[in-house]
């Protein structure tokens, strides 16, 4: 028993990163980038239309202000260990710290699936958004190869999903600044595109479109919180920067705080806007914004949000990909995955192999799920971390109260305490095969564990 929840000290995950293994050469605004790049993406280009649809119809927004308050919640603490403990590989680094190998390995194994099935979800979303830009050109992809058997339109794979994966893995596996540079543009188009949507389509506002507001009752926004909890997987994304930022101690508490209240204020306005602009009972479809503007006229319009949908969607999935490696680089590293998944390629200072492994894993659940079905799975994987997190805060503050950190969360125990309950409260709102499917691949988790994990740990050295 003392075996399974033996502890990584702190003061070793910090020398380890001092070892500078990935190279250190993000600024503030490149991780807020990082952050937006991530969080707003298929959440605000597809997400809204098919949770206002099924779930919570114009409370929508009301949807969004629970899960934003609830990631607030879990971002505070995810700033704090990010500020006192600046090491790659997120809530399974901070997890071996507090709660010991065993549970930080299960939520590792947990956060990997949820990475890589979130990659697989947003592609599918740009690939809606793509073709719905190529339909404005009158270009038109075969349905056999444009969409997943699943979706019921007799596709046999989701090439475009398939094919932005593997280009996206390309560009990761190069290096960190190649990768920075491509994000920083495609986050400050898809912005653009935003506030563009939203300056033009408050004007076609119809408030006969918000009524009823709340036509699936109060269990219909909760389920919708938890549903669209997809939208914000971008601030764990930012915690697995930390051994790649200038002055993480710093720089980590700011951007995620600033990436969560950019976001957030975007989410809500956007989905207020769509609702109000077209009847959210039309709303069930892969690219309900065009939809939106093509309902009032605004084809043109149309068109350059599906361009900036799917510059913007494309960030999205570059920093997924990024994320789930740090991930698994991190867990590697501790030995407990082989060694390839740490392996640093002398030149690009990626791991090179780990990249391309998690692109075509991705690329082929991409090509054959359909979108529905991965956002719940990934959702379970996100509150599962939340919760794991903020009980892990109030283990640091216990174990190691000199521990110095920039950014410290306010009114613990009882802050991060409700943090975990309120995403427990979320995540009991999902459909029963989520939680089916998290316990077997849980399952399946203590099984890797106990037959490779535990006997290759470093700790046993």
């Amino acid at each position: 028993m003392n075996q399974l929840f033996r502890k990584k000290s702190l003061s070793h995950m910090l020398a380890q990163s001092e070892k500078k293994e990935l190279a250190r050469t993000m600024s503030l605004m490149d991780l807020i980038f990082l952050g937006v790049g991530c969080v707003i993406g298929t959440g605000i280009f597809v997400v809204t239309g098919v949770v206002a649809a099924e779930s919570t119809g114009p409370a929508i927004m009301l949807s969004f202000v629970i899960a934003g308050i609830a990631c607030a919640l879990a971002a505070f603490c995810y700033a704090e260990f990010s500020s006192a403990v600046p090491v790659s590989g997120s809530v399974y680094t901070y997890t071996y710290a507090t709660l010991g190998e065993l549970f930080a390995f299960l939520i590792g194994w947990d956060l990997m699936l949820e990475y890589v099935l979130a990659v697989s979800a947003v592609s599918t979303g740009w690939s809606a958004y793509f073709q719905s830009l190529l339909a404005g050109f009158h270009i038109q992809i075969p349905a056999i190869i444009s969409s997943a058997p699943s979706v019921g339109k007799g596709g046999i794979v989701d090439l475009p999903a398939v094919l932005i994966i593997l280009a996206i893995t390309a560009l990761v596996s190069k290096g960190v600044k190649e990768s920075i540079k491509f994000n920083n543009v495609m986050v400050f188009v898809k912005l653009t595109v935003i506030v563009l949507f939203i300056v033009v389509g408050i004007w076609y506002v119809k408030p006969d479109n918000w009524v009823p507001f709340v036509p699936f009752g109060f269990n219909g926004i909760i389920t919708g919180a938890a549903t669209v909890f997809f939208a914000y997987i971008g601030f764990d994304v930012i915690a697995t920067a930390s051994e790649e930022v200038k002055n993480p101690k710093k720089t980590m508490p700011i951007g995620i705080i600033a990436s969560l209240l950019i976001c957030t204020i975007l989410y809500m306005t956007v989905s207020g806007v769509l609702t109000g602009m077209i009847s959210y009972t039309k709303l069930n479809v892969g690219a309900p914004v065009a939809l939106a503007l093509e309902s009032v006229g605004q084809n043109s319009l149309a068109g350059i949000i599906s361009i900036g949908a799917v510059f913007g969607i494309t960030t999205v999935i570059l920093a997924l990909i990024y994320a789930q490696v740090r991930l698994s680089f991190a867990m590697s590293r501790d030995g407990l995955l082989p060694k390839k998944f740490s392996k640093v390629h002398t030149k690009t200072q990626t791991p090179f192999v780990n990249t391309w492994l998690t692109g075509f894993v991705a690329a082929g659940i991409a090509g054959f799920v359909n979108l529905t079905t991965l956002a719940h799975l990934v959702n379970m994987g996100t509150l599962a971390a939340f919760t794991l997190i903020s009980i892990a805060i109030i283990v640091l503050r216990k174990k190691f109260p000199e521990l110095k950190a920039s950014f410290r969360v306010p009114f613990v125990p009882v802050l991060p305490a409700i943090s975990a309950l309120f995403c427990l409260y979320l995540a009991v709102s999902l459909p029963l095969i989520t939680w089916v499917a998290f316990v077997i691949w849980i399952g399946i988790g203590t099984v890797v564990y106990f037959m490779y994990s535990r006997k290759h740990s470093k700790l046993n050295d």
